[in-house]
């Protein structure tokens, strides 16, 4: 950063992934999940360093050079549902023409089938074929959050990174899109689902990684945490009772910034069971780091 600062946006990250599989990371905004997932596809800004391994099969993702992640990589081997989808969408040209090159290069569609071939892929994600002849500044963010994902899922990816793919949809295709995303799963894919909306989490995640500035601090399986015993990291049940449908109550306090991380667990401030103990970081061992995990059945929701 300006003056020769470094920002550890991601720490310690550690966890695997297997074919079949769904994986939601959840967190607060500005935690590191779509920094993570940036840099298993090699788009960090110039000025990110990443350090450690992420091997996809036989190649490591982290060390990749550009050649094989953009021709290798990218859309063949890892599909991307971005972030901010009207961003990566070409604004000269209409979602049409983008899915047909997509199903070209990655599916080997020929111009006879291309067409039909573009309102199928279309159908996947829920995307109307009567916009199909739009430009990406002609569509809402739910439409724009559609196009993007039936382009990621043309190239039926064996790892698919799905950034917030509900962003902008009503709760009906919200159900339908991540619906879709699981049957994209199948028995030979694995997904990586970076979500803020619980609810989908738990339609369709096997695990589930909660991060919290920077560092992975819980690892579940799905069932145990939406149901009992419920997440041990006092944060990971902090978000989850912070929902309507449960205790209602939210976390009190901010996270801290990545810049001034505190010396110890960056959770201590916002946490009624912190005490001495917590001016050290916490390891992540017994799938919780913390060094007063939660034991005790979740709060049942409410009727």
């Amino acid at each position: 950063m300006r003056g020769g600062r470094h920002v550890s946006a991601v720490t310690d990250a550690t966890f695997d992934l297997a074919a079949g599989e769904c994986l939601a990371l959840v967190g607060e905004s500005g935690c590191g999940k779509s920094v993570l997932a940036s840099a298993l596809l090699g788009l960090l800004p110039q000025n990110a360093e990443t350090a450690g391994s992420a091997l996809l099969g036989d190649i490591d993702l982290l060390t990749a050079d550009e050649r094989t992640l953009a021709r290798t990589v990218r859309g063949r081997r890892v599909g991307l549902v971005p972030q901010s989808p009207a961003a990566h969408l070409t604004p000269v040209r209409t979602v049409r023409s983008q899915l047909e090159e997509t199903l070209r290069e990655l599916a080997g569609v020929r111009r006879p089938q291309l067409r039909a071939a573009a309102v199928e892929a279309a159908e996947r994600a829920a995307f109307p074929a009567g916009h199909l002849d739009r430009y990406p500044h002609e569509l809402s963010g739910g439409l724009a959050q559609r196009a993007a994902t039936a382009l990621a899922l043309i190239g039926d990816a064996p790892l698919l990174l799905a950034d917030e793919p509900t962003t902008g949809l009503d709760r009906d295709l919200v159900e339908r899109t991540v619906d879709e995303l699981k049957r994209h799963v199948g028995e030979d894919r694995a997904m990586l689902l970076i979500t803020h909306d619980l609810a989908a989490a738990e339609r369709i995640a096997d695990r589930v990684a909660v991060m919290y500035a920077g560092r992975v601090v819980e690892l579940a399986d799905a069932a145990d945490f939406f149901g009992a015993p419920g997440p041990r990291h006092p944060y990971a049940r902090g978000l989850l009772n912070a929902l309507p449908e449960r205790e209602f109550t939210p976390i009190p306090g901010m996270p801290p910034e990545l810049s001034a991380l505190p010396e110890g667990c960056a959770f201590a401030a916002r946490c009624d069971r912190a005490d001495e103990a917590c001016a050290t970081v916490p390891a992540l061992t017994g799938a919780a780091a913390c060094h007063h995990p939660h034991a005790d059945v979740l709060e049942a929701p409410r009727a």
